[in-house]
C-alpha cells in the first residue's frame, strides 16, 4: 500500500512538475522565514547567553513565564493590549461594513469610483507618514492644532498627543481613517455576487432600501464578516507595533505600553532576550486560543468558519 502511494505520489508530481516548480520557491520561503525559526522558542524555557547559543544556554523551565506573570507590568500592558484591539474592533468592522454597504446602494458608477478612491487611497500611506501627518496636525506648540488655538487667544492650549486617555481614540480613529477604504472593498466584492433578481423581487414586494439591505446584502456579506471577524479576534492580543510605539512618549506610557511595544523593549533595548520570547509565546498561544475558540462558536451558530 505504501509503495503504491509513493508510485502515484511520484507520478503525479512528474506529470504536474511545473506547478510544482512555481510553488516550490513560496513554500521553501514560507519554511525559512516562518518555521525554522521555531527552533528559537526554546529560549523561552532557557537562560540565554549569546556567548554559549540556543542550545548550550541552561534549562530554567517556566521561571521566565512566572516571572512575567509576577510583573507589576502584565496586567496594565494586557489591559491596554486588549482595550485597543476591542476598541479598534467594535469601531473598524463596522465602519467598513456601512461604508461597503452605502456604496453598494450609489447609482452613479463616477461618483461611486471617486468616493472609493478617496477612502481607498489612505490605506497605502506608509505608519510613519500617518504617524507624521498626526503630529503635524496635533503638535499643541508647532501643529495645525496648536496655531489655531492661538490664534483664537488659547493660551493653554490641550495636549492631545500628550493625554493618556486620548491615545486609544487616537490610535483608533486614526486606523479607521486609513484602513476602512480597504476593508470595505472586501465586503464590496462580497456584495458583488448577490444576484440582481432578489433586488428585482423585493422591489416589486416593495421592500424599502433600509429592508433590502436587512434581508438581501447583509445575509449576503455574513460569512465574509465571520471569517473576518474570526481572524480578527484571533489577532485581539497583537496590536500593530509601528503605529504605537511612534505615537508613544512618557506622557501616555500608561495607556500606551502594550505587549509589542513591551516586548521590544525587554527584548532588544535591554537584551534580556529569553524573557522577551517567553511573552512573545505568551502572547502567540493567548491568540490561537482566540481564534481556535472563536472559529468553534462560529461553526456550531453559523454556517461559515475559518477550518
Amino acid at each position: 500500500m505504501f509503495v503504491r502511494t509513493v508510485s502515484l505520489w511520484r507520478k503525479n508530481i512528474y506529470r504536474h512538475w511545473q506547478l510544482y516548480c512555481i510553488v516550490a520557491l513560496p513554500v521553501l520561503f514560507l519554511i525559512t522565514f516562518n518555521y525554522v525559526p521555531m527552533f528559537g522558542i526554546q529560549i523561552a524555557f532557557k537562560e540565554f547567553n549569546p556567548m554559549q547559543g540556543i542550545w548550550h544556554s541552561p534549562w530554567v523551565g517556566g521561571k521566565q513565564f512566572e516571572m512575567f506573570f509576577e510583573s507589576p507590568y502584565f496586567w496594565p500592558i494586557i489591559q491596554n493590549t486588549l482595550l485597543l484591539s476591542v476598541y479598534a474592533l467594535c469601531i473598524g468592522t463596522p465602519a467598513a461594513i456601512l461604508l461597503a454597504l452605502a456604496l453598494n446602494e450609489v447609482k452613479n458608477q463616477r461618483f461611486k469610483k471617486i468616493v472609493q478612491m478617496f477612502t481607498y487611497a489612505p490605506y497605502f500611506i506608509s505608519t510613519v507618514v500617518l504617524v507624521g501627518m498626526i503630529n503635524i496636525i496635533l503638535s499643541p506648540t508647532t501643529g495645525l492644532y496648536g496655531q489655531l488655538s492661538h490664534l483664537f487667544g488659547v493660551q493653554n492650549v490641550f495636549d492631545i498627543l500628550g493625554e493618556s486617555k486620548a491615545f486609544s481614540s487616537l490610535y483608533v480613529w486614526s486606523g479607521v481613517w486609513q484602513e476602512t477604504g480597504y476593508g470595505a472593498v472586501i465586503y464590496l466584492a462580497a456584495l458583488a455576487n448577490v444576484n440582481p433578481e432578489l433586488y428585482e423581487a423585493s422591489k416589486i414586494d416593495g421592500a424599502t432600501r433600509l429592508q433590502k439591505i436587512i434581508h438581501i446584502d447583509l445575509p449576503t456579506i455574513r460569512p465574509t464578516i465571520i471569517v473576518l471577524l474570526i481572524l480578527a479576534v484571533g489577532g485581539l492580543m497583537s496590536v500593530g507595533f509601528e503605529k504605537v510605539f511612534l505615537l508613544q512618549n512618557m506622557l501616555n506610557l500608561s495607556t500606551s505600553e502594550v505587549i509589542s511595544t513591551y516586548v521590544y523593549k525587554i527584548g532588544l533595548v535591554n537584551t534580556n532576550y529569553s524573557f522577551a520570547v517567553a511573552v512573545g509565546l505568551f502572547n502567540s498561544v493567548v491568540g490561537f486560543i482566540l481564534i481556535f475558540t472563536t472559529n468553534v462558536l462560529a461553526r456550531k451558530y453559523s454556517d461559515s468558519s475559518l477550518f
